[in-house]
Formats: structure tokens, sequence, C-alpha cells
């Protein structure tokens, strides 16, 4: 995958987002902040009707609907774009707070071995077969941190090192929604052909599963002990964001440099963006344990809004017909990198759980 590309588009999107975010006054930021804040409302309604649907996977939706739709007069783009930019960053950071460093050394050493050997064996096979391909852009290095890692989340985070083209973007947080959300059907019917004990049930979800949300909804139908299984290895997956974000900002670093294809206004993608550093102080923070548990339940409330106000904003990004008509290579991808997942992970838990 060559830099020069890639950074065209990534000037494009920056130059986008400034208009969107950082140069726009705060009060044009309202009318899409409210659109937001009006799908998260309608979002979380529709998941107390039906808990087996994630509020995120409900988010995206209605963002992609308002946007195909053209529900969405121009004014809200703004605070759309301010939306899955920022408050996406802001929610990356409290997800940190889901993660205690011993409820992952709880799982003992072998399954915290194929949990890294699923996430890495996924996260550069997709890389390799999106190049194979032919994909444009960063769509294998997007499409390959989500569905290794956290799904739009991951994506996001990526996104803030490899200042990836909007387009780019949105491909890849479309795709690891859809299968993660099929994933929330699919899974509990091979629970029983595939021959899966509760434990492994669990650790095969939480090893496969792209957001902690899709996790929640197909573990739970097993039980509470598949259920916790699958969220402590789910967590784990999530742990390891921070050192592939940080790698690949490092190999970018590298290439641009001997390349001679570094940006124009000579700046150098963060090496660790500041949210991933709060992603990271929030780990430790709730590693202390002297986290009082009702703070705990509020921080992650507000991580569950921001998330679907940030994916809504994402999924108003998204053109069907566009991604219909040129992006079969990537869905494509998408579905293999799904099957690659969940072929790891069942290996994986086999041997180990």
């Amino acid at each position: 995958m060559t830099l020069t590309a890639p950074h065209r588009g990534a000037h494009r999107t920056r130059t986008r987002t400034r208009h969107a975010t950082t140069g726009t006054k705060p009060s044009r930021l309202w009318p899409g902040l409210v659109a937001a804040v009006l799908a998260v409302a309608v979002g979380w309604g529709a998941h107390r009707l039906w808990p087996n649907v994630p509020m995120l996977t409900i988010a995206v939706a209605l963002g992609v609907l308002a946007a195909n739709l053209r529900l969405l007069p121009a004014a809200t783009a703004p605070g759309l774009g301010f939306a899955a930019k920022r408050l996406m960053r802001a929610g990356v950071v409290l997800l940190g707070l889901k993660l205690a460093l011993g409820d992952i050394l709880g799982l003992g050493v072998a399954p915290v071995a194929m949990v890294l050997g699923v996430v890495l064996v996924t996260f550069f096979g997709t890389r390799w077969l999106g190049r194979r391909m032919g994909l444009p852009g960063d769509q294998p290095l997007l499409i390959a941190t989500g569905f290794s890692i956290c799904g739009a989340s991951a994506v996001a985070a990526m996104n803030g090192v490899s200042e990836s083209d909007e387009e780019d973007v949105v491909t890849a947080v479309a795709l690891v929604t859809l299968c993660g959300s099929l994933a929330i059907g699919v899974l509990p019917l091979l629970r029983g052909p595939l021959d899966l004990g509760v434990v492994q049930y669990g650790g095969w979800v939480g090893a496969s599963v792209h957001d902690v949300g899709q996790v929640v909804a197909a573990a739970g139908v097993a039980g509470p002990v598949a259920l916790h299984t699958a969220v402590v290895v789910k967590l784990m997956r999530v742990l390891l964001l921070a050192p592939i974000v940080v790698g690949t900002a490092y190999s970018l670093r590298r290439r641009a440099r001997r390349s001679g294809t570094e940006r124009a206004d000579g700046g150098r993608p963060p090496l660790m963006p500041l949210f991933v550093i709060g992603f990271l102080a929030m780990v430790v923070v709730r590693s202390t344990g002297l986290v009082p548990e009702t703070p705990l339940e509020v921080a992650g409330t507000a991580q569950d809004l921001l998330l679907a106000a940030a994916l809504f904003g994402l999924g108003s990004m998204v053109d069907l017909t566009r991604l219909v008509r040129t992006g079969w290579r990537a869905l494509l991808l998408g579905f293999a990198s799904w099957g690659l997942i969940a072929a790891a992970a069942y290996g994986g838990v086999l041997l180990t759980m």
C-alpha cells in the first residue's frame, strides 16, 4: 500500500473536518448535534423494546437511513461531523473504564495468548487480503482494525493516526456494523452444530464479534457464564487497541520518511493520539479498584450515548448507492475477514478453553 494516494485523501478529509468542526462557529454545530441527540433517543427507545439489538447498531442504521432518504438538512453536516470525530474519541476514552487488568489476567496464559493470536491473524490477514484484492486507500487497514478489535470504535481510533479519507472510514464502519449485526443471529445457531460448551461459546463470541454491545447480545442467550466469559475475552481484545494503533502510527511514519511522502504541512501522524492516552489512563483507573460502582455505571451510560451519537454521524455519511456500485470488493473483504476471525477464534477456544 502506498502512502501517496491515502495522504491526498487524508488532506481532503482533514480539510472537510476542519471546516465542519474546529473552523465552524459553535452555533453552526447545533442542528447536527440536535439531530444526533434525537437519533440517540430513538435508538435508546428501540433498544428498550428489542434488547437483543444493540443501541449502537440502531444508531448506525438510523444515520444511514436518514442520509439516504434525504431526511437531513445540509445545516446538520457540521454538527454530525463533530459528533463522528470528537464524540467518538470521547467515547473511546470512557471505554477504558470497562477494562480491569485483573479480569484480563484472570483468563490465564493460554486464553490470553489465544486472543492475541486471533487479533494478529485477523489484523494482518485482512490487510494482506485487502491489498491482494486491490482495495483503494486505507480501506484494508481500517477494515482490518475494525474486525480484529472492536468495530467502529477501533476504526475511529485508527483514523486518529492514519487520517484516512472519509469514504474509507465510513465504508469500514458500515462493514463491521453489518457483519457484527449478522453475528448476533448467526452465532447462537452455530453453537450446537459446532459442539461448543458454555464457556467455549462465550470465548468464541468474545474473540470473534466486533462491538461490545453485539458481544453481549450474541452471548447472553447462552446464560450468565457464557456472557461473563465473552465480555472478559472481548475486553482483552479492546486492550490491544492501543498497541495496534501505536504500532501502525510508527509504521506510517517510517514509510512516509523513506518514500518522501510526508505531509505537505510538515506534520506527522501522532504516535499516540491523546484520546488513546486517555483510554489507557481510564484502564489504569479502573484497574485500581478504587472507583465506586455508581460512577462506573454513569460513565458506561455516557460512553454508550457518546458512541451512539458518533455512529449516527458516521452513518449519515454512508451513500448506499455509491457503496453498492463501487464497494463490492470491500464487501467481499468484510465477509472474508468475518470468516477469518470466526475460524481463528473457533480453533483457539477448542485449544485453550
